[in-house]
């Protein structure tokens, strides 16, 4: 690994230098483990050796789940809500004495810009907050008891909300800390025990949250983190027969599998998959708000997160002026290490998924499409492709139906006021996760909401999540709801007790 200092120019704390030269291990009831493989880490900005880490696979997935589930069916289910919450607010505290450790792994480890590492690492402290003071508010109900039984005395019927049990949860690489919080936090809360298994591209954050867990004194084995590869500990996690609930995000491929391995035990399975999010900017849009959001919907994140905006519907009136907005901004985007501040876009995050991404730019050339901007790797070390536009985009595109996973922009032009027209282009597509549309008229803002097939629609900005608001989607976006009320719900159980009195 490099031993210096810095990376691209830029410093790095003396705790994340710390932390890199380590050899990071497998965290198993309560202890660190090593594991049967290895595997290193790479920055993608540079291509230099980050660190290295053990890796696990089914034996490993096994001595996990073990693990949860003694400590399931022990000292965690023994806890008072009271101490599931102050420990969990106690985490908090720890993440943010150590935000800056945090900050930087993601930056290092996945390519992202430090300003949306450090959004990130903010928000995770909140989510873990927000589940700890939900944990006073999960609440059963009492209802009607049945017709049978008070016909002959009295009775008292009510619910109970309990844990799920165990919980396997398969982090992606694009948001590595934050979906694994976004995860991990709700399942904290509802009580249940934890395996989770964080990307093989980006485990660093995960690594150093495990530590961040023990250290704030949650009981062995209630949360166990086995790095490895997907189609091995992630493939033995879903299929696992004593695990009660899996939780994935990633690739509609891959979540396809995943509800073939939970068949088994018909376990729960929550996921958070594909999408290709529609982008609909009418005739009467303000352009000084719709160009940079525009872009940014398509390019936060290198474009690498599943709510981008990558399919632009631009009404004929303003399809020439938006587009020279959005080619401009394209063009002026800062590229370069996340750790410099004025970095606006990353690299990709691999050498391989680069290929992927430039593989689509070149067949939209010889599909037809009309390049704008970008289209072209930076001359430099790294996974860098300049942010993307094409124009002239047709709906049997392949770039405006696959999901891209990258900075690359799709804008078909439409000449249609007709609402449910419109609807009818932003539904043309088997994902249903986000969107946007971009109007000064507040009633065509709502009618087209009300018609777009997906989770999570915006007006005049895109991808709004927040910890308290559901996040979800439609068809072959995933099944279930994260964040919020939702996203705790996900990890319990209702049960139903009716007492003869």
């Amino acid at each position: 690994m490099s031993d210096g200092t810095a990376f691209d120019g830029h410093a790095i704390s003396p705790e994340t230098r710390a932390f890199l030269d380590k050899h990071g291990k497998l965290l198993i009831g309560g202890q660190w483990v090593d594991g049967s493989g290895v595997m290193e880490s790479r920055d993608p900005a540079t291509g230099l050796v980050l660190a290295e880490f053990e890796t696990g696979g089914a034996a490993e997935v096994d001595q996990a789940v073990a693990a949860a589930r003694s400590a399931f069916d022990g000292p965690w289910r023994r806890l008072s809500a009271s101490e599931r919450m102050n420990l969990m607010t106690r985490l908090a505290r720890i993440m943010e004495q150590n935000a800056r450790l945090l900050t930087e792994l993601d930056i290092l480890d996945n390519g992202m810009p430090g300003f949306i590492a450090g959004l990130t690492t903010t928000n995770c402290v909140e989510m873990i907050d927000y589940y700890a003071g939900a944990i006073m508010r999960i609440e059963g109900s009492t209802m009607v008891p049945p017709r049978h039984i008070t016909a002959e005395t009295e009775a008292l019927t009510y619910s109970l909300k309990e844990p799920v049990g165990v919980v396997g949860q398969i982090v992606p690489w694009n948001v590595p800390l934050s979906t694994a919080i976004l995860k991990l936090a709700p399942a904290l809360a509802a009580g249940c025990t934890v395996v989770m298994k964080p990307s093989e591209e980006t485990p660093l954050s995960a690594l150093a949250l495990g530590q961040m867990i023990l250290d704030a004194g949650f009981p062995e084995g209630v949360v166990n983190i086995v790095n490895g590869l997907g189609g091995e500990a992630g493939a033995a996690l879903a299929a696992h027969d004593d695990v009660d609930k899996i939780s994935f995000t990633g690739s509609t491929r891959t979540g396809r599998a995943i509800i073939q391995s939970a068949i088994g035990n018909l376990k729960k399975v929550s996921l958070e998959l594909g999408g290709k999010s529609p982008v609909i900017v009418m005739p009467d849009a303000d352009l000084d708000l719709a160009v940079p959001g525009v872009a940014m919907a398509t390019f936060f994140l290198q474009g690498q997160n599943c709510m981008a905006g990558t399919r632009i519907f631009a009404h004929a009136d303003i399809h020439d002026a938006l587009l020279d907005g959005l080619a401009a901004f394209a063009d002026g985007m800062v590229l370069g290490h996340g750790l410099d501040p004025a970095t606006q876009q990353g690299p990709m995050v691999s050498a391989v998924h680069a290929d992927k991404v430039f593989g689509f730019i070149e067949r939209a050339k010889d599909a037809g499409a009309t390049l704008v901007a970008g289209g072209d790797r930076l001359d430099r070390p790294g996974n860098f492709i300049r942010p993307t536009i094409f124009t002239g985009c047709t709906r049997d595109m392949e770039i405006m139906r696959e999901e891209i996973f990258g900075p690359v922009m799709a804008v078909q032009k439409f000449d249609t006021l007709d609402i449910d027209a419109i609807a009818q282009l932003a539904n043309d597509t088997p994902y249903g996760l986000s969107g946007s549309v971009w109007t000064q008229d507040i009633s065509t803002a709502h009618r087209v909401v009300s018609r777009v097939r997906a989770g999570h629609v915006s007006i005049n900005c895109h991808g709004a999540v927040g910890t308290n608001i559901p996040f979800g989607g439609y068809g072959q976006s995933g099944w279930g709801r994260e964040f919020g009320e939702a996203g705790l719900q996900a990890y319990l159980e209702t049960k139903a007790v009716t007492a003869r009195l």
